[in-house]
């Protein structure tokens, strides 16, 4: 495991590497969302099902747009979701083609945010778009609100660690349903 800048962690990420690296509230892992065996790194380190799903997480609209269909939304809504960012606020949009089953879980939709991390949104444009992004636990552990609590076997098994802090917001991101607007978590 090395420790390195965020830039740095995007290309580990366009490598086929899986990250640790730092978000607003809580620590995150990350990879390509469409490279398969770092998806499956990262729900093995986390002991998580697949049919649950993962979060995608980008720097700007744009970079989550390939992956969403939006048709089914209204204007206001599309509003109010780009209203929302960037920041901790994560939306459940009807996914497009491009979002693999093994990402999407067991549902046609995707969860997905625009960060207001500094370190992140420059991970992200430097692998050049959306990454995985879902809190650094075994599932059913709290999320790590420090790297200093961050599970070892997480850290041993990550590429890389990105150097930084949480912006401090102390909670996982909100999560709404784009369709109906219900507060999801």
């Amino acid at each position: 495991m090395k420790v390195l800048s965020a830039a740095e962690c995007g290309l580990v990420c366009r490598n086929g590497g899986v990250v640790l690296y730092p978000t607003e509230g809580v620590w995150g892992l990350g990879c390509s969302p469409i490279d398969e065996d770092a998806v499956r790194r990262v729900l093995a380190l986390k002991s998580r099902e697949e049919s649950k799903g993962l979060i995608l997480i980008a720097a700007s609209i744009a970079q989550l747009m390939p992956f969403l269909d939006i048709t089914s939304l209204s204007e206001d809504r599309c509003d109010e979701i780009s209203a929302s960012w960037p920041g901790p606020n994560t939306w459940v949009i009807p996914a497009s083609g491009l979002v693999p089953a093994f990402v999407r879980g067991a549902f046609q939709s995707v969860a997905v945010r625009v960060t207001s991390h500094p370190s992140v949104r420059e991970m992200c444009n430097s692998f050049g778009g959306a990454l995985v992004s879902t809190s650094a636990n075994v599932a059913g552990a709290p999320s790590p609100l420090s790297f200093a609590t961050v599970c070892s076997s997480i850290v041993s098994g990550v590429d890389a660690v990105c150097v930084g802090d949480t912006l401090g917001t102390g909670v996982a991101s909100t999560i709404r349903d784009a369709v109906t607007g219900e507060v999801l978590r």
